[in-house]
């Protein structure tokens, strides 16, 4: 049990449809959708665990489709010399990144362990990485505050390779178009990997 309530007959438990505690009326008294979960309509869920999904539907609603629209980078593999541009999407499964320019990439998304967007709004040294966020581990997210994102920088495993492959993501500096798709999908990136981070362990 997770609240205090004595349950008899007049007050019966209810179980949250996310993490599955049981709770009285009016700890589990929230209906809100969970897409993730193949629940469309809202569904009964405790305080907790609601907040999170209401998070999640605004994911789903808004920053998704930004992901699966992708937009163009200038891409560096590695130790790599120069930036290749590529378009960079989320697939329609949603389990991998995809490369796509001279040559074509894919990175599972459960095979990447760090992501760290890299800002402009500081002087040069002073927090120009200010998002670090650790998929995998338990590194807390660091808020900024009017910095723009410009880049992600991204650590994973490849399949049968050891360690790990770092792959720098960056904006064209033009201020066009483009350039604006770009730091719309870095937003929708980094809220991305902020919802997985909060929500691993649920």
């Amino acid at each position: 049990m997770q609240c205090d309530a004595k349950f008899d007959f007049l007050t019966r438990k209810h179980h949250c449809r996310r993490c599955g505690k049981c709770f009285c009326d009016k700890c589990c008294g929230q209906k809100v959708p969970l897409r993730r979960m193949c629940f469309v309509d809202p569904v009964r869920q405790c305080a907790e665990c609601a907040l999170v999904s209401h998070k999640e539907s605004e994911f789903y609603d808004k920053q998704l489709k930004v992901l699966l629209s992708g937009a163009t980078f200038l891409v560096t593999f590695g130790d790599a010399e120069k930036p290749e541009t590529m378009v960079c999407r989320l697939s329609n499964n949603q389990r991998y990144l995809l490369l796509e320019g001279d040559s074509r990439y894919e990175i599972e998304i459960a095979r990447i362990s760090t992501v760290q967007t890299l800002t402009e709004g500081f002087p040069p040294g002073e927090k120009d990485t200010h998002t670090h966020t650790s998929l995998l581990g338990s590194q807390p997210v660091s808020e900024g505050g009017n910095a723009r994102a410009t880049g992600m920088s991204l650590q994973y495993s490849a399949p049968g390779a050891e360690g790990t492959t770092q792959l720098k993501l960056m904006a064209g500096e033009d201020a066009n178009a483009s350039r604006r798709q770009a730091t719309a999908w870095l937003a929708a990136m980094h809220k991305a990997t902020k919802l997985l981070y909060e929500s691993r362990d649920q």
